[in-house]
């Protein structure tokens, strides 16, 4: 717990300190967001809004996470790292197509295809790797099993479980993406999210095998926290 309340202020620092600053270098770049001529004539003023500012967010997260676990002197796990490479690997995506709307001058970013084919590769690498690095109780980062308060029912097998996460990656990634692109809206539904998580996290915490390993109906979860 202590690792992620250090993580979270620092992150939280970096954010609150570097984005105005990015803002800065953004628009002295002239890095500024373009507006599709189609859509609303009231979203035009909206031309030229500083872009990209999520790297701001994905820096803070990385090096409060490094920061915290090198403060405490505890080494990171292996769920919370493949987390963060999640993020960061779409984050890039993301990046990637901000940039080439800006440098290009235009609306359209990276083509729906190519977008599509940055998160396959980024959520097959997580999905088979979570699916390994099993701990003293063999226990890996993520599970081939249904689960709602346990784990249930038959093992669904490696390949529909990358199949299952990269739909779990793609509806999310695209989700927030298309929410913030209203309005900047993803704030609301991103907190209520991951309000449900914390609690998730505290849950699987309580009753995690690998604190309870004699625990009857224990929840098999690696790293509950991270």
């Amino acid at each position: 717990m202590t690792n992620i309340i250090i993580a979270a202020g620092i992150a939280l620092l970096i954010g609150m300190v570097g984005t105005p600053i990015w803002i800065r270098i953004v628009n002295r770049l002239g890095y500024g967001q373009m507006i599709r001529e189609e859509g609303p004539s009231g979203h035009h003023g909206k031309r030229g809004t500083p872009t990209m500012g999520g790297a701001v967010f994905i820096v803070g997260s990385l090096v409060g996470y490094a920061a915290a676990h090198l403060f405490t002197g505890t080494a990171p796990t292996v769920s919370g790292v493949l987390v963060l490479f999640l993020m960061a690997g779409l984050g890039l995506v993301g990046f990637v197509d901000d940039y080439i709307k800006v440098f290009k001058q235009r609306s359209l970013g990276l083509r729906s295809g190519a977008k599509m084919i940055g998160i396959i590769l980024v959520g097959v690498v997580f999905a088979i790797a979570a699916l390994n690095f099993p701990n003293g109780y063999d226990i890996t980062p993520a599970g081939p099993y249904l689960s709602f308060l346990r784990d249930f029912g038959p093992p669904i097998g490696p390949y529909l479980f990358v199949v299952w996460a990269l739909l779990l990656i793609a509806a999310m990634s695209n989700g927030v993406n298309l929410t913030d692109g209203l309005d900047g809206l993803a704030a609301g539904p991103c907190a209520m999210v991951l309000a449900a998580y914390v609690i998730i996290g505290n849950w699987q915490l309580r009753n995690s095998c690998y604190d309870f390993a004699l625990a009857p109906n224990c929840y098999s979860v690696r790293d509950p926290l991270d």
